[in-house]
């Protein structure tokens, strides 16, 4: 697929999502079995479709809400200057929650979401990312679960964009620059 100045190679497949979403959504059941309702916290916009195949396949009872939280804008590179754009609606204090977060690069996101959310005192708070860019990590974070380990590339498809472009793709995808 090819669009103004770059083109998107497959990485990650639609199928390979799938199963592993399986396999964490097991996972999540064992470590939350007994709750009477875990809130799933979706990091917008980044994990909408991550967080809707997510609920669909956990065997638990759910609750959803949103916080959108942005380091980026339209660029490739973080700011590491996190803004909340949209807050819960929701209260979670005294409940158990997972937050649910499309990909894990530097890390200053989900650092400043998981401080933020302690704060509100829940009475579990545990994370999940679809990806995981280790190699690019500036804090100390790690979500509780990962989807994939992911090398250092610019990745879109499956609610992941680039300024915008490219969330509809079933897969995951690397962003490769052409020279114009």
């Amino acid at each position: 697929m090819a669009q103004q100045g770059y083109r998107v190679e497959q990485m990650i497949s639609a199928k390979s999502i799938a199963a592993r979403i399986e396999e964490l959504c097991r996972e999540i059941e064992a470590d939350f079995a007994g709750t009477s309702k875990l809130v799933v916290v979706g990091l917008l916009r980044g994990s909408f479709v991550f967080i809707a195949d997510l609920v669909r396949e956990l065997d638990l009872p759910v609750e959803v809400d949103f916080l959108e939280a942005s380091s980026y804008g339209n660029a490739m590179e973080s700011s590491r200057e996190v803004r909340i754009l949209k807050d819960l609606r929701g209260e979670i204090q005294g409940r158990d929650v997972l937050v649910v977060e499309d990909i894990v690069d530097t890390g200053h996101t989900l650092k400043h979401v998981v401080a933020l959310l302690k704060q509100r005192q829940p009475n579990r708070l545990k994370t999940i990312a679809l990806l995981n860019k280790k190699i690019r990590r500036e804090v100390d974070i790690q979500a509780d679960w990962v989807g994939f380990e992911i090398p250092d590339e610019f990745v879109v498809g499956y609610g992941i964009d680039y300024a915008q472009r490219n969330r509809n793709l079933p897969f995951i995808g690397r962003v490769v620059m052409e020279d114009s």
